[in-house]
């Protein structure tokens, strides 16, 4: 029996295990293949990633793609929506014999055509939202894709309600609208043979999810051609997608948008498959999201569970990742404007604002569209509507709540007790409040028209919203189209005349709340202040209501749902600009795929190059790292083993090598672990502390004398020791050291940033510089780094006639970016040898200033062995021991070097 722990996604991909039965696996038809021909699939790269379906190109030309068959802008850039759902309406027809189909115009997939460039075909792919027996499935695709431009996927009905009902509806959806799961008893409709969950995590229906993801996946592969087309993926539904198309096409150019909350990293880390669902989206150029709250609390999650910050330049938001970089957008969706005002002119709407006109007359209506939802916060809105008519008696009697509360599809048993206390509130407001032709509350549990919806709107004083948690919630925005009327046309008769006002009381936890300024924001769950805001809204004067409307009027009329999807494909395309510039690697297994993209000028080193390089050279210089170069930063023993010192020795030895260990260490430390090796020189402390070979004094390579600036710095650093639980201070003969890798790495970073603030501030006239690095902030004198003590080496072998003719320099954070940037241009500044061999390499595949990298310090000390194998090892004196009486007399950039075996320090 298969292990129920997964972490490989391709196991989950096939369906190989046990919860989904023999419904859910290997008896499933491929959806939507109905004997069409598959498009022969270019792929973006040299070297083909291995095929997550495990499909074979050679197959049948009968299982080809639909847009084989269909005329298309193949050869042009195209761009394929991906969603839970097709926008379109499918119902059987009156005699039961076949289908018909229409456009769903509400649907915010197919508004969002408007904001898609002319040129550019948009292709639907998607789920049908109605049951479509197996027989019937190929002929309904066919005509989906003929007619509409539509690539049908159809699940399984186990598959489905495993992946639908079960993990996206009761696990993703209550915990991305802050339900922990062990209060998320959400019950599934009643349509689901699925056992209670008790809050648990339901491990077959995350692999139901995944399968059901593939489905997808699968047709988009069918009718994608991936060099020219987007892929814009949709809401929560598909957030393991991105994988799937990663890996297969791994130049793909894929967004993402999140249409639900994105939850606070407290809440999210609760989630077992937390980190799989991340690089899952990480593997996006481009993910959206409605506010800055939503993309801050994503941020949080990568930097708290994957270590991932993120960098925002030029007003754009990027996370680093494998040196792609994934763009993050905030831009909340907006209204079709041309549908409301379409749906405003039409004739059946004037005699409805007129009716309701009648049946309100002389009242001050409040409105509250939502879904019969428990997130929705209707019983609040009831509540704080009855302590308004209790607190201010005046509107009783004037002022009715119309509640719009349109039933939602399937029931259980939380929907069940909210639709009672909805039920219980409205009875008692109205048995307490009512009077003879008025009625406080009225509750409409139906379907509402467009029309009928849009005539409500037109007559209501103030709109009320109060969501305890919504993605965006667009109610507000049509709120106010329709309170502005038909523009450029006079009001009739029968249609709110004077000068257009509006007034909006909206929770702070939905999405649309931060774009409408002039609304009035409440915490739904203080009763009493939202009963205030509603009487502050009601009450307020006319001019003030006719200026808040204006000002929501511009903003909304102006980023409509053209406006985001038009936003949205353009900062795609710029995310997107560079794919086919860069080279790439996919590596990684199930979700911890991920494609790496290095420029093209940044390449791995090659072992036979620089062994070439190396044996053909007179002079060399090798520059060695030791933190995380030699020794992985996660060892715990910080010594070098024995095969890096046999290593090292042998480059020793041989007389044309001048080797260093270039280090933060302190001079102490190196001393002792590197005593057994007698010719390899020493730079400690970032280069403020030098020596030749283990017989010679330590020299000192900076004209600091003065270290009175550390007893200006420890009290700093001190304060944010004391403050930040896993700190410490490190203190070094010329410089300290402040380390918070065993902190909080949110809190931590967070308090480095002040710090480096706070000690630049105070150390400010004093002749030293103030750092950060890798979980550290560092203050040293001025002068010193690991660039200017590569130079000092370089200039003592120019000197003494012994000019380098290959240097090597090795390093892995930030320190050493110095050391790489300084040797960049030693050939034009006459330092080296002419056309000298320069291999500056940076380990781990990351954004550097070296042209060269490599993955680990395992690769660097294979690479070290490779050149000891190919070295003289005769015991013989070495070139280092020649140069070291030298070194006191070189003077690099008006530093005079000093020998003493003690610093300068004043303690």
């Amino acid at each position: 029996m298969m292990s129920r722990s997964y972490t490989n996604l391709l196991d989950l991909a096939e369906g190989n295990f046990a919860a989904l039965g023999p419904s859910g696996g290997g008896g499933r038809r491929r959806s939507g293949s109905f004997g069409m021909k598959r498009m022969s699939r270019v792929m973006t790269v040299p070297g083909t990633l291995s095929e997550l379906d495990g499909e074979d190109d050679s197959e049948p030309a009968a299982t080809n793609s639909v847009a084989s068959d269909v005329p298309s802008s193949v050869s042009g850039e195209r761009l394929l929506v991906v969603s839970n759902q097709l926008p379109i309406l499918a119902r059987r027809r009156p005699d039961g014999r076949g289908w018909s189909f229409s456009w769903d115009d509400d649907s915010l997939l197919l508004q969002l055509r408007d904001g898609v460039p002319d040129d550019m075909e948009v292709l639907f792919v998607g789920g049908v939202r109605a049951d479509v027996p197996a027989a019937e499935q190929d002929e309904v695709a066919q005509a989906l894709y003929d007619r509409f431009r539509c690539a049908a996927v159809f699940l399984p009905e186990s598959l489905h309600d495993r992946f639908y009902h079960r993990f996206c509806k009761r696990t993703l959806w209550p915990l991305f609208h802050y339900m922990l799961p062990f209060s998320a008893s959400i019950s599934p409709p009643s349509s689901s043979t699925a056992p209670p969950d008790n809050g648990r995590f339901d491990r077959g229906a995350w692999e139901a999810y995944v399968l059901a993801n593939k489905f997808f996946f699968e047709k988009v592969v069918e009718v994608i051609n991936p060099e020219d087309d987007y892929v814009w993926v949709h809401d929560y539904h598909l957030m393991a997608l991105p994988t799937f198309l990663r890996r297969r096409f791994n130049r793909l150019r894929i967004g993402f948008f999140l249409h639900s909350p994105f939850p606070s990293s407290e809440i999210y880390r609760t989630l077992p498959v937390r980190e799989e669902i991340l690089k899952a989206l990480l593997n996006c150029d481009l993910i959206g999201f409605h506010t800055f709250d939503y993309a801050r609390h994503f941020l949080s999650c990568c930097s708290r569970m994957l270590g991932i910050e993120y960098q925002s330049k030029r007003g754009y938001i990027g996370l680093e990742y494998f040196g792609r970089t994934v763009g993050i957008k905030i831009m909340p969706v907006g209204v079709h404007m041309d549908q409301l005002q379409s749906v405003l002119s039409l004739p059946d709407r004037h005699w409805r604002v007129s009716e309701l006109q009648q049946q309100f007359d002389g009242k001050t209506v409040l409105l509250g569209v939502d879904d019969m939802d428990i997130f929705k916060g209707i019983n609040l809105k009831l509540l704080a509507f009855e302590n308004l008519l209790k607190t201010h008696t005046k509107w009783q009697g004037r002022a009715v709540l119309v509640q719009i509360a349109r039933p939602v599809r399937g029931k259980g048993k939380d929907l069940e007790a909210i639709e009672a206390e909805i039920r219980e509130s409205h009875n008692r407001i109205n048995a307490e409040f009512g009077q003879p032709g008025y009625t406080p509350v009225v509750l409409i549990d139906r379907d509402v028209s467009s029309v009928e919806k849009s005539a409500f709107f037109t007559i209501a004083e103030c709109v009320v919203v109060t969501a305890v948690r919504d993605g965006m919630n667009l109610t507000p925005y049509e709120y106010i189209v329709c309170r502005q009327g038909i523009t450029g046309s006079e009001s009739s008769s029968s249609e709110v005349c004077g000068p257009k006002k509006s007034m909006l009381v909206v929770s702070e936890f939905i999405g649309c709340s931060p774009s409408l300024s002039g609304a009035i924001r409440v915490n739904p769950w203080n009763v009493e202040a939202t009963a205030e805001a509603m009487n502050e809204a009601i009450s307020m004067s006319e001019q003030e209501k006719q200026l808040r409307h204006e000002k929501h009027y511009r903003y909304v009329s102006t980023h409509d749902v053209a406006y985001w999807s038009k936003s949205f494909i353009q900062d795609l395309e710029r995310a997107c600009k560079d794919h086919f510039r860069r080279t790439c690697w996919g590596i990684g297994l199930g979700f911890g795929f991920r494609v790496v993209a290095l420029d093209p000028h940044f390449t791995k080193l090659n072992m036979d190059s620089i062994v070439m390089a190396y044996e053909r050279s007179e002079s060399r210089t090798i520059l060695l790292d030791y933190d995380g170069t030699l020794v992985a930063q996660t060892s715990i023993n910080k010594a070098p083993s024995a095969e890096v010192l046999r290593i090292i020795n042998t480059l020793c030895s041989d007389k044309r090598n001048v080797v260093f260990i270039v280090s933060g260490r302190s001079r102490d430390k190196l001393g002792e672990w590197f005593s057994s090796c007698p010719k390899l020189g020493l730079a400690a402390e970032h280069g403020y502390f030098l020596r030749w070979s283990r017989d010679e004094e330590w020299q000192t390579c900076a004209q600091a004398s003065d270290f009175g600036w550390m007893e200006m710095a420890e009290p700093v650093m001190n304060l944010y020791t004391e403050s930040t639980d896993g700190s410490y201070i490190e203190t070094k003969e010329s410089a300290l050291v402040w380390h918070h890798q065993d902190a909080d790495s949110g809190f931590g970073s967070s308090q480095a940033k002040e710090m480096l603030d706070h000690l630049e501030s105070v150390l400010a006239n004093e002749p030293v510089s103030v750092k950060s690095g890798q979980f550290i902030v560092e203050v040293k004198p001025q002068g010193v780094s690991k660039g200017v003590i590569a130079e000092k080496i370089l200039a003592s072998m120019k000197e003494r006639g012994k000019q380098a003719d290959f240097v090597l320099c090795i390093g892995d954070d930030r320190s050493d970016e110095d050391m790489f940037e300084n040797i960049a241009d030693i050939i034009k500044r006459g330092m080296v040898a002419p056309k000298t061999p320069l291999f500056a390499c940076t380990v781990g595949q990351k954004p550097s200033k070296a042209k060269f990298y490599l993955d680990d310090t395992f690769e660097v000390a294979t690479m070290l062995s490779t050149l000891a194998d190919a070295t003289d090892v005769e015991p013989i004196t070495g070139l280092a021991d020649e140069l070291s009486a030298s070194v006191s007399s070189i003077n690099i950039g008006g530093e005079q070097t000093q020998s003493s075996d003690r610093p300068f320090r004043g303690l």
